[in-house]
Formats: C-alpha cells, sequence, structure tokens
C-alpha cells in the first residue's frame, strides 16, 4: 500500500482554504471587522445586535426624535441628508422591523392595494395576481390578497376586511350575478374600485379590465370552421359568467357564418364539480352515446378543455391526430400547463400580463384623482390564437 506523506496533507489543505471563502466578521456596535479564512482556526462568535422593539426605544438609541424617525419610514427624503444618515447607520447596528401598519397611521395613503380572486387553485388567477403584483410594486404600492373560494358570504367578508383596513382601492374578479351587490356598493362608495376579468350584469356601471369575449370566441370558432367540421361549444353550468358571453358569442359567429349552433354541458352531469371533472363527465356521455366521436369541441375554458382531453383519452381517441376526420378540442384562455398536456392543447390566449397592468393603472389613477370618476373605465383586450396538436 502506498505511503502518503506529509505533503500530501499540506497541498490539500492548502487548495481546501483556496476554494473556501473567507468570511468577514462584523462587531456591529464597535464598528469593527475582522476576516479570517473558515480554514485558519476557530471560529469567532459573531455579536449579536440589540433587539428593539418599539419605535420610541430605537428613536432614543440612535438619537433622533420619534416624530424624524417616523417620517423616515413613511419617506426616507422627507427628513434632512444628515438625518437620514443618522438613522441609516443606526439601523445598521440594531436588529429592528418596523410595524407595517403603525408605520402608515395618520396618513392620507396606506399604500395598500386589495385584490379579490374567486379561486386559489386555478393557475390563471395566479398569473392575473403575479401580474397585478408587479405593476402595483411599480407604482410604490403593496397588494394584500383575500380568496373569495367560490363563496359569496367569504367574498362580502374580504370586502369587508378590505374597508376595515383602508386600502387605497380594490380590485376584484368577482364570482358573478350572485355576488352581494350591497357589499360591492358600499366598497365602491368608500374607495376606488375596479373590476377583473368578470364583469357581472348587476355592476355595469363599475370600471372594468378584461379580455373582448366577443372578439376571442368569434376568433376561436372561425379558425375551427375553417380548417374542418363547424364546432359544437361545451359550455358550464350556467353561473360563471365568462363562459356564458363566450357562449352567446359562440354562437353569434356561428350564425354570422351559416352554421347551426349546438351547445353541450350547460347543465352539471351527476353533481360533480366545474371545469376539469365537468368537461370529462359531458364527453364521456357523449363518446359513451356514440356522438362527437370525430366531431370539432370548442370548451368554454381550457380547465374544461384539459377535461375533454382526459375523456378522449379514456375512450382510445386522439384529438388532433387527423385519422378518419379526427376529433379536434379547443379550450379558451391558453392556461398555463396548455403546451404540456398530451396531445398539447391548441386555445386562444388571454393577454393576461396587459389585463394586470391596465387595471392597477386605473386604479392608481384613481387614488390619485388623476381621472374622472364619472367617467366610466372599460378596456378589452383581444385574444390570440396558439395553435397546438390538439386542433
Amino acid at each position: 500500500m502506498p505511503r502518503i506523506g506529509s505533503h500530501f496533507f499540506t497541498d490539500f489543505r492548502t487548495n481546501l482554504e483556496f476554494f473556501l471563502p473567507r468570511v468577514k466578521y462584523y462587531d456591529t456596535f464597535n464598528n469593527t471587522c475582522d476576516t479570517e479564512s473558515l480554514m485558519s482556526g476557530p471560529l469567532t462568535p459573531r455579536t449579536p445586535k440589540r433587539r428593539i422593539d418599539t419605535m420610541e426605544e430605537l428613536a432614543g438609541a440612535i438619537g433622533v426624535s420619534r416624530p424624524t424617525l417616523s417620517r423616515y419610514f413613511q419617506d426616507p427624503e422627507r427628513v434632512s441628508k444628515t438625518s437620514r444618515a443618522r438613522i441609516a447607520q443606526g439601523l445598521e447596528r440594531v436588529e429592528y422591523v418596523p410595524n407595517f401598519f403603525a408605520t402608515r397611521m395618520n396618513r392620507k395613503s396606506t399604500g395598500m392595494i386589495g385584490v379579490i380572486i374567486p379561486y386559489l387553485n386555478d393557475l390563471f388567477f395566479t398569473k392575473l395576481l403575479e401580474a397585478i403584483e408587479r405593476a402595483a410594486m411599480e407604482a410604490g404600492f403593496t397588494v394584500i390578497t383575500q380568496c373569495s373560494h367560490s363563496d359569496p358570504l367569504i367574498e362580502a367578508r374580504a370586502a369587508e376586511t378590505f374597508m376595515s383596513m383602508s386600502v387605497d382601492g380594490a380590485l376584484v374578479a368577482p364570482l358573478g350575478n350572485h355576488s352581494d351587490m350591497k357589499v360591492h356598493e358600499r366598497l365602491r362608495s368608500r374607495l376606488p374600485f375596479v373590476l377583473v376579468d368578470s364583469r357581472p350584469t348587476t355592476m355595469p356601471e363599475v370600471d372594468f379590465v378584461g379580455s373582448n369575449h366577443v372578439q376571442s370566441t368569434g376568433l376561436a370558432t372561425e379558425y375551427l370552421c375553417r380548417v374542418g367540421a363547424p364546432p359544437v361549444f361545451l359550455a358550464m353550468p350556467r353561473v360563471n359568467f365568462n363562459a356564458m358571453e363566450r357562449e352567446h358569442a359562440y354562437v353569434a359567429k356561428m350564425e354570422e357564418l351559416g352554421f347551426e349552433p349546438q351547445i353541450i354541458g350547460t347543465e352539471a352531469v351527476d353533481d360533480v364539480l366545474p371545469f376539469e371533472a365537468h368537461g370529462r363527465a359531458v364527453l364521456d356521455r357523449e363518446f359513451a352515446a356514440g356522438r362527437l366521436l370525430e366531431a370539432s369541441v370548442l370548451c368554454a375554458n381550457d380547465r374544461v378543455a384539459i377535461g375533454a382531453l382526459r375523456s378522449a383519452a379514456s375512450h382510445g381517441l386522439e384529438p388532433g391526430a387527423k385519422r378518419s376526420g379526427g376529433l379536434r378540442i379547443m379550450g379558451h384562455d391558453d392556461y398555463p400547463l396548455c403546451p404540456f398536456t398530451v396531445p398539447r392543447l391548441t386555445t386562444v390566449a388571454q393577454n393576461v400580463d396587459e389585463i394586470g397592468r391596465a387595471a392597477v393603472s386605473r386604479l392608481v389613477g384613481s387614488i390619485h384623482a388623476q381621472k374622472n370618476q364619472d367617467e366610466q373605465f372599460v378596456k378589452l383586450f383581444d385574444g390570440d390564437l396558439r395553435i397546438r396538436d390538439s386542433a
């Protein structure tokens, strides 16, 4: 067995020390710094920062007045350069986290925007919320999010919570016509309020930012008619406002093109939940009866279409394979999972990023009173085809 000489260990230590980072140890009270290698010996304990819990205690530790410190946390530019530097240096020496709400007391603006979405398990609303948060941060606002969980009572309680928190404005993706209109009217009377994604018929005068469903559904219908058989519309139980608007747009486009509309799925099957389970249940029933095996199917949204794809697979059908005319399935929204389904789902994309930015822009403009509140704001974004394998 070969001997391992002492030079091996020396080289090993040297090489290891070369690659390991050198660590700086700060003494925040004495404002000194020591640098040593991780290999140079026992680690020196780092002096803990002094913990401070109240602004009064912090003001005394730093040596500034409580009002000056409060103004600094509201906006550092509101204090002198000398005080600003003194406070910044002081904060380096202590462990202190300002109370978010305390720093916003007695201010005209809390710097908060409330957002209500209907579902947490829907990636469309996750993407919309991301667009809203990014736009709000760029505008200097913090987003507080509540979910209604498809329950009008929870939606109403979320609106009440925002009013009690004195948020500067609210963006709401409502449940639909069964939302509590009285609560929404109170919300609108107390603060700027913009509807996003869905516009119930019971709130026709509220500012709204969303998709142009007439254009997007018409685009999908026309595409399917152009490349194959006129589509059947796989609807949802008539509680979803956007699905109903798309259904009406489908009927109008089919009649414009000279075709007879055919709608399925307006009633729940065996009390299954909406979306994926609904799409699968409706097409399971049709396929089992030997219907729609080679049809074009336009679904109310992508989640319904994902259920439809699952039904097709379970019946040995291959949407988009173009065999014997071929079953074709198409959705609406461009749900984030669409490029990863089997087959990849053809759909119409909503411009979610622009919807989020436009909604925040309108709300912030209203908060800052830059626009006339008596004039309703409605912004609709067109959809774009996403042609993939399923159609």
